[in-house]
């Protein structure tokens, strides 16, 4: 259910001091925002759901934000959270909606017809980087022994993703496999519509290894089903003792922005609020309190810049798909 919108009282003259000090990197004090709608393009358990319920807590125990609500909505990748935002866009004008990567890669593929364009981005903030997770029972104890089995036999592991073939998680799974000498297009991918769900799928047995986010990995590690082989930072993350793949002799590494847009048509004003908002967050010590929990890395694009990024994104994702075999 969409929560009741709050009627937006900043006034005009505030907005545009908090524009202009962000566009001139000005220092300027702390501002509250009134309300704070998080539109999670997937279910619970995610990276997204996992980001904006984040971001979200450091908000509001900051005082940074009034209110923080959140709504999970899952369905065509990512598409149905995007349509209803344009659809609804007169409406949503304290909604942000969280993101990454599989934006720039949804569009590639025409999974859905939209792409960063159709929306207002606000602001890349974090990093996240990708783990490979199995059960605390599982046979794999290193993710060398992953890779010997797939190389002998690459339809002998499968590989749980939290979203579609061709996301984000099939291709970071894809890029380790290549880069430990095996045939990236052979991965046996098996695809849920939530990372809460295909955890469910590793420990029932329907897949032998998790492709997730380092910090969705973390949170099932502390519960102590799991364990993490591996993680593809390029080095090792003071939030867990996980060896990379580079220290492992696999030379390759990713970092998986997360970022936030708003509705289209959304005001520069209120769009440069946001940003701002979000610019102020990492100063915050309940903000380094989630970033650290989460294992999180600082990426913090507000605007243009951020649009500058997923252009430039699009390029990068797009050769490295075509390579990868995913794109013709």
């Amino acid at each position: 259910m969409i929560s009741t919108l709050i009627p937006r009282k900043r006034s005009t003259l505030l907005a545009a001091t908090l524009a202009t000090c962000l566009t001139a990197g000005a220092s300027f004090s702390a501002l509250a925002v009134e309300s704070v709608h998080f539109l999670i393009p997937g279910g619970a358990g995610g990276g997204w759901d996992g980001t904006a319920r984040g971001t979200g807590e450091a908000l509001s125990k900051s005082g940074l934000a009034d209110s923080v609500s959140y709504e999970n909505m899952s369905g065509g990748g990512g598409g149905k959270a995007i349509a209803h935002l344009i659809e609804t866009a007169d409406q949503k004008h304290n909604t942000l909606m969280v993101n990454s990567t599989p934006i720039v890669i949804r569009s590639l593929t025409k999974v859905f017809p939209q792409s960063f364009r159709d929306l207002t981005p606000i602001a890349a903030t974090i990093g996240d980087f990708g783990a490979f997770v199995v059960p605390a029972n599982s046979k794999y104890h290193s993710f060398k022994q992953v890779v010997a089995d797939y190389n002998k036999d690459p339809r002998s592991v499968s590989i749980a993703g939290g979203s579609a073939r061709g996301s984000m998680d099939h291709l970071v799974a894809a890029m380790a496999f290549k880069a430990a000498g095996g045939d990236p297009r052979k991965v046996k991918y098996v695809a849920y519509d939530a990372g809460g769900k295909a955890m469910a799928g590793i420990l029932s047995g329907e897949a032998q290894v998790l492709s997730t986010g380092f910090s969705e990995a973390l949170t099932l590690a502390a519960a102590g089903e799991v364990r993490i082989l591996a993680m593809t930072g390029n080095e090792r993350s003071s939030a867990a003792d996980v060896p990379t793949l580079k220290e492992l002799g696999y030379d390759v590494s990713f970092v998986n922005w997360r970022g936030f847009f708003a509705a289209p048509g959304l005001s520069d004003t209120e769009a440069a609020e946001y940003a701002a908002m979000f610019e102020q967050m990492y100063a915050t010590p309940e903000w380094k309190v989630v970033r650290d929990r989460n294992g999180w890395a600082e990426t913090f694009k507000p605007r243009a810049e951020f649009v500058a990024f997923l252009e430039q994104q699009e390029k990068i994702v797009g050769d490295l798909m075509r390579e990868l075999g995913f794109l013709n």
